[in-house]
């Protein structure tokens, strides 16, 4: 198989999909790789590293997509790069679609087998290829909302751990996955003051019984959720449902009860986003103002970390990528159920059922 690796070329994306030593194991299976010249730079990889494994590098990604099976990327293909790809190629990244009838619309039309690594499981039901962006997700998380505390950045002008004599920072935490996990430590060990909630009783269990003592663990219903909005200084949106659209669990007139200066950070933002308010931004231009409240609402904000995120992502695609290569799509499907469910689209017609609820009206599969 001809395996393309296109140059990241959404904004402020620093992230490769393929990792020189990935390079080197799939041309070990008998596979050939084309790399789009400088695709490694942002994260500190030189055309040299990939060509040194056997990889060839192209200049600009026509010819990729021209004689690659598969794409491996690592965000949605952009409008440029949707209008290269071919039918029945393979697509193989992070689609999101149930956060863009556009994206989802472009790629029916080229009828490409998009398989996603947001929706790919494993037999236990957890999500390998979304975990370690969640876990990066979870710590900038708390990173960029004590940032957006500050003054200048229109914040409240609070630190978020407090000093001596001072009352830390109120952190509210909606969603007890990986990246709201992760979200709550970081944010304990700075020394705020936390609230995670979730509506899974037993991973609540879980996390009353990791977390240190300044974090506190609550059920999640919309009641719960006005008390504490308004008691926070900086909240995190870590809420998930695979390949679904996120429900908006803070609406607009709440936000008018919201402390002016506090921060909401939408980490949901590529399934559409838990605040009513939100919207995509940028790293170069992330945050916005609605009702004094600040927004951060980055949607690719590991790709700020790029070499840190491409190796944590590569080290969980590059077994199934090799996988997906060595067996081909139909048999890479048929053979696990669990992997199966990686593939949201194919020959024009939706597969995945979470993307078909947010877009009934697109052609979808029985």
């Amino acid at each position: 198989m001809i395996i393309g690796i296109p140059a990241e070329i959404k904004k402020d994306e620093y992230r490769v999909a393929l990792l020189p030593v990935g390079a080197k194991l799939l041309i070990e299976d008998g596979h050939e790789v084309l790399i789009e010249c400088g695709a490694g730079l942002g994260s500190g990889f030189s055309d040299t590293d990939y060509t040194a494994e056997g990889a060839r590098c192209v200049n600009g990604p026509e010819e990729i997509y021209a004689r690659a099976d598969m794409i491996v990327k690592v965000k949605e293909p952009q409008p440029s790069e949707i209008a290269l790809m071919r039918q029945g190629q393979i697509i193989f990244c992070y689609f999101h679609f149930a956060g863009s009838r556009e994206l989802t619309l472009g790629c029916l039309a080229k009828k490409i087998a998009a398989v996603a690594y947001e929706t790919l499981a494993d037999d236990h039901g957890r999500l390998p290829l979304l975990t370690p962006m969640s876990e990066v997700a979870g710590k900038m998380s708390i990173q960029e909302g004590a940032k957006g505390l500050e003054k200048p950045m229109m914040g409240r002008g609070i630190l978020l751990g407090g000093v001596a004599g001072v009352k830390p920072a109120d952190v509210l935490v909606i969603g007890g996955g990986v990246v709201g996990t992760n979200a709550a430590r970081t944010a304990a060990g700075l020394g705020a003051n936390v609230v995670i909630m979730d509506i899974n009783l037993d991973r609540l269990r879980y996390l009353d019984e990791i977390m240190p003592e300044n974090v506190t663990t609550l059920y999640c219903d919309p009641h719960a959720i006005a008390r504490y909005a308004v008691q926070s200084d900086l909240i995190i949106g870590a809420v998930l449902i695979p390949g679904a659209k996120t429900p908006v669990l803070i609406d607009r007139p709440l936000l008018q009860h919201m402390k002016k200066g506090a921060v909401l950070v939408d980490v949901s933002i590529d399934q559409g986003g838990c605040f009513a308010t939100s919207r995509p931004t940028t790293h170069s231009d992330p945050v916005f103002v609605v009702d004094g409240v600040v927004h951060y609402c980055v949607s690719n904000m590991p790709g700020a970390v790029g070499r840190t995120s491409s190796h944590a992502l590569c080290n969980a695609t590059l077994p199934y990528c090799r996988k997906l290569a060595g067996l081909g799509l139909d048999d890479f499907l048929q053979g696990n159920r669990a992997q199966a469910k990686a593939l949201n689209m194919r020959d024009g017609k939706i597969t995945c059922a979470a993307v078909a609820a947010v877009f009934p009206d697109l052609p979808h599969a029985g």
